[in-house]
């Protein structure tokens, strides 16, 4: 079913959207990774990111009172520029509504808020080598590959 841009709203994810993000996330790292996640974690994760923007903060679409996309942004202070990167992370469309601008809605909504902030030099995210869609959308937006790579080390006993 299609939808027009004009009929969903974007806006600043609430306390009360916290079961959909929990389900979002939990598709999101099944279908991207094959990685079940331990919603004993998950939940109370996504309750303390909702009521903590220090943290970080969730934006969502919803249509006609629906959740049915999410993106969320963590922030990285540079020094080099005396300014914050917004990572964009958790980025969710639910399936059936993939392909309809929801996530460049998402998108551009954050980006006016980074603007309008006057603390934000950039954004980032992380892309799966493989996903050539995901890639080929974030280019659209003004996305480039950078000259990093991500590695990781996990905090023993975690």
């Amino acid at each position: 079913m299609s939808q027009p841009k004009s009929q969903f709203i974007v806006r600043r994810a609430r306390p009360e959207d916290k079961e959909t993000i929990v389900e979002f996330n939990y598709r999101l790292a099944k279908e991207t990774e094959d990685k079940i996640l331990d919603r004993a974690l998950l939940d109370p994760g996504v309750a303390t990111a909702l009521v903590r923007p220090d943290l970080c903060l969730y934006f969502v679409a919803e249509l006609e009172g629906e959740v049915i996309a999410q993106l969320m942004i963590t922030y990285e202070w540079s020094d080099w520029h005396n300014q914050l990167y917004w990572w964009l992370q958790s980025v969710y469309v639910r399936e059936d509504y993939r392909g309809k601008g929801l996530f460049k809605s998402l998108f551009e909504f954050v980006r006016g808020d980074a603007e309008r902030s006057g603390e934000v030099c950039g954004f980032c995210l992380y892309v799966d080598k493989q996903n050539e869609r995901a890639k080929r959308t974030y280019r659209n937006l003004g996305f480039s590959m950078s000259n990093y790579e991500v590695m990781e080390c996990e905090v023993e006993g975690r």
